[in-house]
């Protein structure tokens, strides 16, 4: 008499095992996009947007801050009047900032979600995560329509973030409560 154990696993090998059938994956690719639509769905999440065509002009009401910025933005976003702190940051350091500002790898207008990959202009992911305040510079040329076109756009082995918008819990007694992962405020400047 066979145990319990040997019973199931020579069920389990002669159990037969229909052929495997392709996955159709008809995702929807495109979509209406835009900026229009993907600033609307950034608003949604509680976040604040702007439109801008000037970056430098738009960064001047950081006047008087201490703002990390990652070590390869743009020299033009570092404009005067802002205490500028920069790389190599501890994590009292980035604690105790004003807020961040970084760039972004690509947008997704149908969800209204900034995709960070930790490329060029955005740092590593405590610099998002940490100060209470989040200021992303979004191109227009960056906007996906959908999260099939976005994930087009990525490179799949580098560490991905997907913020939509600033970050929030109700896991307290299904109340909202802001700023308990990461910024309470996340602010998206859409350059045009």
């Amino acid at each position: 008499m066979a145990s319990a154990r040997e019973e199931i696993l020579q069920r389990i090998r002669g159990a037969k095992v229909p052929p495997a059938r392709p996955v159709v994956r008809g995702y929807n690719k495109t979509g209406p996009g835009g900026i229009e639509l993907f600033a609307e769905r950034v608003a949604d999440y509680r976040a604040i947007v702007h439109v801008v065509s000037d970056v430098p002009e738009a960064l001047k009401t950081l006047a008087g801050k201490r703002i990390v910025a990652p070590p390869d933005v743009p020299d033009e976003w570092l404009i005067d009047g802002v205490t500028w702190l920069r790389e190599p940051l501890s994590i009292e350091e980035l604690d105790g900032a004003d807020g961040v500002l970084t760039g972004c790898a690509v947008a997704i207008a149908d969800t209204g979600t900034i995709v960070l990959d930790g490329s060029e202009g955005q740092g590593r992911r405590a610099l998002t995560l940490l100060p209470d305040y989040h200021l992303c510079v979004v191109r227009a040329d960056q906007i996906a329509a959908s999260v099939p076109e976005a994930l087009q756009r990525l490179e799949p082995t580098r560490p991905l973030t997907f913020i939509s918008g600033p970050s929030a819990t109700s896991d307290i007694e299904l109340s909202r409560v802001e700023g308990v992962h990461g910024p309470r405020t996340l602010e998206v400047l859409v350059v045009t």
